[in-house]
């Protein structure tokens, strides 16, 4: 008997050993992945946002950007420390992610009163959301992903003890994290409603309307940048966070919508998520197992429905796209790891579990291998040779044009009107255009045919490249890796716009 007590304390210290080696592994590989695969080619003017910031300029004021902004001031800050380098943003954003992942796995083992089942949930939680490839894709890139996963599983887990606390504090930091990521990103915007009213419902102690009031108070103070920026420009503000995208953001997409429905039904296809879907669904039939209190069950309800209003609301962005959805699957993640240990009981016997809980670990594994090995386009260290040549051929007070990632690196001078590639599609009044620091392509055209630019760059675009060419401004061409540079610019004189 006394052989059997020490030998829980035991296994207790053996699994928290296990745990914090799984835990620095996978730190390890997302950031050795930071530094050398991870790249999304909309992360560019989300980095270049951030290094105009960080050189005095505004969002909105100065240029066109159609985000939230603390996710740029948070990247800003950054660079301000260690200057304007992205290796140090991605780092930042993989350790931010794993942070995520540590906060669900945290709670998962805590949420099983049974020391049986700590370990599992717990490692289950690393394995589903920890070793998502969506999660490694996108949590280690500058865009407002990884900040926003680590905001929105905050909320969460400070709302969950916010509603069994007398005092309102926690609910002014569920609201400020919660508010915090709508102010990263509009895509986590249902987030603090969902948590307002689980709050309202679920509040076990203290005064509903002080902690409302308080939660609201948090959000509303995450958006202080935002406000102070509106208060100085509340057009440029409106057009860029509003006007853009309900009005022009799916402008010159004829097929948005046979994209989106290829979205929305691709997720079958996806073995990680499908595991991670059937697994939350088995989950919900466990909920009400008498193994959880009512409120561990009050918290299980609160997953799914963050599940279910992060889904619909993002399926509702046109165009919308998979890594939109990324922000349900630590949620997803809680529901699928009760759902792991209720099928291994059913199926199995708790006996089991270790055996059950590595085939896990190897199936998500091989399934984020298989991912990073053939999901493959651009990298910055590629990126960064094209930018050498620039330098190399670009005369100093030359004009460049070029994808917001070259401007970064070179650190050239960006004309205005190109800090956002997308916005030379809009088609506005030229006040406006002036207003909102946008150059339409007609002009845009003109200025290449003209010459005025000393170099120019295009990557992965063969139109764009065979029209510079017949246009016959440039007389050198260097193809680096699916980029390629133009330069010896023979300037003409340029023709009025009509």
């Amino acid at each position: 008997m006394a052989e059997e007590a020490l030998s829980l304390p035991r296994a207790a210290a053996n699994s928290r050993r296990a745990l914090y080696g799984a835990v620095a592994l996978l730190t390890l590989g997302m950031v050795v992945f930071s530094q050398t695969r991870s790249f999304f080619w909309d992360e560019g003017f989300h980095i270049l946002a951030a290094h105009l910031i960080d050189t005095g300029k505004r969002p909105y004021l100065d240029f066109f950007f159609p985000q939230t902004p603390l996710n740029a001031y948070w990247n800003a800050g950054w660079m301000a420390i260690f200057g304007p380098s992205w290796r140090v943003i991605h780092v930042v954003a993989a350790l931010v992610t794993i942070s995520s992942v540590v906060l669900i796995a945290e709670y998962l083992c805590t949420l099983f009163p049974d020391r049986r089942w700590q370990s599992a949930a717990t490692f289950a939680g690393l394995a589903l959301f920890g070793l998502h490839a969506q999660v490694w894709i996108v949590g280690t890139i500058s865009q407002a992903y990884p900040l926003c996963l680590l905001l929105v599983v905050a909320a969460f887990r400070l709302a969950v003890v916010a509603a069994g606390r007398p005092r309102f504090g926690m609910s002014a930091l569920a609201g400020l994290c919660a508010g915090a990521a709508a102010a990263s990103s509009l895509l986590t915007a249902i987030v603090s409603p969902v948590l307002l009213i689980w709050i309202w419902l679920y509040n076990r102690a203290g005064n509903r309307w002080i902690k409302t009031a308080a939660f609201l108070g948090g959000a509303v103070a995450a958006f202080a940048p935002l406000l102070l920026l509106f208060a100085r420009g509340p057009h440029q503000v409106v057009f860029n966070i509003l006007k853009y995208h309900t009005l022009y953001r799916r402008a010159a997409w004829p097929g948005a919508t046979s994209h989106d429905i290829g979205v929305v039904t691709d997720w079958v296809n996806s073995s990680p998520t499908l595991l991670l879907v059937l697994l939350a669904a088995a989950g919900l039939f466990f909920i009400d197992n008498n193994l959880f209190d009512s409120p561990r069950r009050g918290e299980l309800r609160l997953c799914f429905w963050l599940s279910v209003a992060i889904v619909a609301q993002n399926l509702l962005a046109h165009p919308t796209f998979p890594m939109y959805f990324v922000f349900a699957i630590p949620f997803l993640t809680v529901l699928a790891a009760v759902g792991f240990c209720a099928a291994v009981e059913r199926l199995g016997n708790p006996g089991s579990l270790p055996t059950a809980t590595l085939v896990l670990l190897s199936i998500t594994a091989l399934c984020l291998g298989n991912t990073i090995y053939n999901d493959y386009g651009y990298t910055w260290p590629e990126l960064e040779q094209v930018a050498t040549k620039v330098e190399q051929v670009t005369p100093k007070d030359g004009a460049l044009w070029a994808p917001a990632q070259i401007y970064f690196l070179t650190r050239w001078p960006v004309p205005v009107g190109m800090e956002h590639a997308d916005a030379h599609k809009l088609k506005l009044a030229p006040a406006e255009n002036a207003l909102l620091h946008v150059m339409p392509k007609a002009e845009l055209d003109r200025q290449l045919q003209a010459g005025v630019f000393s170099t120019a760059v295009v990557c992965g675009d063969d139109d764009r490249v065979n029209a510079l060419k017949e246009w016959k401004v440039y007389a050198q061409t260097a193809d680096i890796q699916d980029c390629t540079v133009f330069w010896g610019a023979a300037k003409k004189k340029p023709e009025p716009t009509t």
